[in-house]
């Protein structure tokens, strides 16, 4: 049995391999819409979510399978005390698969401990998040055709950002890579990410202004600055608006740049740059239904990846 608690669970050669099937469902779906049939899939959610949840359950879905589980905290067990422990023991005696996302980092690894079944990091904290990464790594390889070879701009919130740090950390085993780090000082990227980089030799810098990167990325990954992870409000206010690409600001970019955004959008990305065929963060919620069921298919038969 296996687990996906972070990117680094899987190799680069497995990556491929599930990369592979993520591309064959989005070509041949039907071949796979009753590949878990009779399977029951249990989304764990103390945190809220609508993509992530949404994309993970139609995946389940899509395969014939079903779905049960919980959008709220308040609405589970853990309302009345109940550990992350026990929840999943529990589960693990109706479902046959379970994603969890949770506010603490660390939890998802807790609920692999104790599960009997295959356990899906839905994001943990401000720790990681690997089904987005793999998600963003298969737009990255849809759009451009490899996984190598790339400037990426990282833009906004790299502190708290769960989807950068799973994203720098799957990308840094790929060759020639190079990341530029775009935030306000009280939002940089973390130094034990940056101290992992160092001792990789991957270069990168760090700029504040994102007019002074733009001319040199192939991808640009804009970030929300995330209330749910300030302390307090006015910290909050100060820096929400501390970047917003617009149309006059992308005109500084190279003509086959994409931009990437996990979502959700607050003001970040204005609206006039949807329009723009370098705008690909639509594109990635297809693509992440594409490599969930590919996960889910995949965890329930990690034969597969070696097949």
């Amino acid at each position: 049995m296996r687990h996906l608690l972070t990117p680094q669970d899987f190799t680069t050669e497995e990556l491929n391999t599930l990369f592979d099937l993520a591309d064959d469902i989005g070509k041949h779906p039907d071949t796979y819409s009753h590949a878990m049939e009779g399977k029951k899939l249990a989304t764990l959610f103390y945190e809220p979510s609508t993509r992530t949840r949404l994309s993970i359950e139609t995946a389940m879905l899509n395969l014939g399978g079903r779905t049960m589980g919980f959008a709220d905290a308040q609405s589970s067990s853990a309302a009345k005390g109940e550990t992350v422990a026990d929840t999943i023991r529990v589960i693990s005696c109706f479902a046959d698969i379970a994603a969890i996302r949770h506010p603490k980092e660390g939890a998802a690894m807790v609920a692999a401990r104790y599960s009997s079944i295959p356990v899906i990091n839905a994001g943990d904290g401000g720790h990681q998040h690997p089904t987005q990464t793999l998600t963003d790594m298969l737009t990255i390889r849809s759009l451009k055709g490899r996984l190598d070879n790339y400037v990426i701009g990282l833009c906004g919130d790299l502190k708290f950002g769960r989807t950068v740090h799973s994203l720098i950390s799957a990308m840094s085993r790929y060759e020639n890579i190079r990341f530029v780090f775009i935030s306000p000082p009280e939002l940089r990227v973390p130094d034990y990410v940056t101290d992992a980089l160092n001792d990789l030799g991957i270069p990168y810098e760090e700029v504040t202004r994102l007019e002074d990167a733009l001319d040199r990325l192939d991808f640009l990954y804009m970030t929300r600055v995330q209330k749910e992870r300030f302390f307090n409000e006015e910290d909050y206010v100060r820096l929400k608006d501390y970047y917003i690409l617009d149309r006059n600001k992308l005109s500084l970019a190279k003509s086959d740049m994409y931009i990437l955004h996990p979502l959700p959008r607050v003001n970040e990305i204005a609206p006039e740059v949807d329009d723009d065929p370098r705008a690909a963060y639509f594109r990635q919620v297809k693509y992440g239904v594409y490599v969930r069921m590919a996960l889910i298919l995949t965890l329930m038969d990690p034969a597969s990846l070696n097949a």
